[in-house]
This record gives C-alpha cells, structure tokens and sequence, in this order.
C-alpha cells in the first residue's frame, strides 16, 4: 500500500478519535453511551495505530530504516488501550481514567500536534 493511502486511513481513524475522544471527555461517565462510544474509540485508536506502524518517517532519524520518534505514539497507543480496558473491567476506575486521558493528549493532542510541523504531510496540506 502506498504511504499517501496509509496516510487516508489514518485520517479517516483519526479524525473521528479526536472527536469521539473530545465528546468522551466532556460528558458524564459511566452512562451507556460513555461506554459505546468508548468501545468505538478504544478499537478506532487500534486501527490507527496500526496503520501507523506500515508507515516509514517522514522526518527526522530512522530505527531499521523505517520508525521515527513519531512511531512512539503507536505503541503508546497499542499499549494503553487493552490496559485502559482491562483496568475499567477491574473496575479500576482511577487507572482508567488515567490511561484514557494519557491517551488522548499523548496519542492525539501531542502526536497530532506534530503533524502540522514542517515536512509533515498534514503542515504540506495546509501550510505550503
């Protein structure tokens, strides 16, 4: 697959977490569509993820010639989700909380942040 449609399906998993992710953190928790629409977010940041790791660096230096600094998003990602769900599931709530917040401002905010510096593909669309 080539990288600009790798760079679609993230948009297309993406876009729809930060918005997803922005509802989640405004609204009361606990209610069942807090739980829908935590069950679709968790599986969409996966997808995302995922998509990422087929994805070489765009910028900056490269591990085995394809993952940058950028990458450590993904596996941050790869890695909260299922103990974010297996914490909820605990009923541990604190850590829940915890993860998903981590999650949305490290994976989304700071990750998606640095998409819009210079030689990204997001500042070329809407910068150059």
């Amino acid at each position: 697959m080539r990288y600009n449609d790798l760079m679609l399906l993230h948009l297309v998993t993406v876009i729809p977490c930060f918005i997803i992710g922005t509802v989640l953190l405004l609204i009361k928790k606990g209610s069942p569509f807090h739980k829908k629409a935590g069950r679709v977010y968790m599986i969409l940041m996966l997808l995302t993820a995922a998509i990422t790791l087929f994805m070489p660096a765009q910028v900056g230096p490269r591990f085995l010639n394809h993952f940058g600094w950028i990458h450590s998003f993904s596996f941050l990602t790869i890695y909260t989700v299922p103990t974010a769900y297996s914490a909820v599931k605990k009923g541990n709530i604190k850590a829940h909380k915890r993860k998903m917040i981590l999650l949305y401002f490290g994976a989304i905010i700071i990750a998606g942040g640095f998409t819009f510096f210079p030689g990204r593909y997001l500042y070329e669309l809407f910068f150059a």
